[in-house]
């Protein structure tokens, strides 16, 4: 009994064959790099008011644009929120102390 599992084991393949990829390398689609005029073209439409942000949007959500230029106009979507959002906050923060400072020279008491 001993020497027929030990004449079956010797039976089984030493190498398993290969477990099927889950994706193959033709399944990935590489973006085309993005050149320096390219780069120079983003920039110069981002100096022009109003266009810049639609342009930003456009970019940024759009599905047939290089993955490259979406990601960057994605970032700066964010950076854009977070910029105006401290904005915001110092203005209101600036807009509070000088409205106080005005009433405490004029000698009106709000408490």
């Amino acid at each position: 009994m001993e020497n027929e599992e030990f004449q079956s084991a010797q039976q089984l393949p030493v190498n398993p064959p290969p477990a099927t990829p889950v994706e193959t390398c033709d399944d990935f689609q590489q973006a085309p790099v993005m050149k320096v005029k390219d780069w120079l073209i983003i920039y110069l439409i981002m100096i022009i008011p109003i266009v810049n942000i639609v342009m930003l949007f456009i970019w940024a959500f759009d599905k047939n644009i290089n993955p490259n230029k979406s990601n960057w106009a994605k970032a700066s979507l964010v950076w854009t929120a977070i910029g105006l959002i401290l904005y915001i906050l110092f203005l209101a923060a600036f807009w509070s102390s000088i409205t106080d400072l005005m009433q405490s020279a004029a000698g009106v008491s709000v408490y």
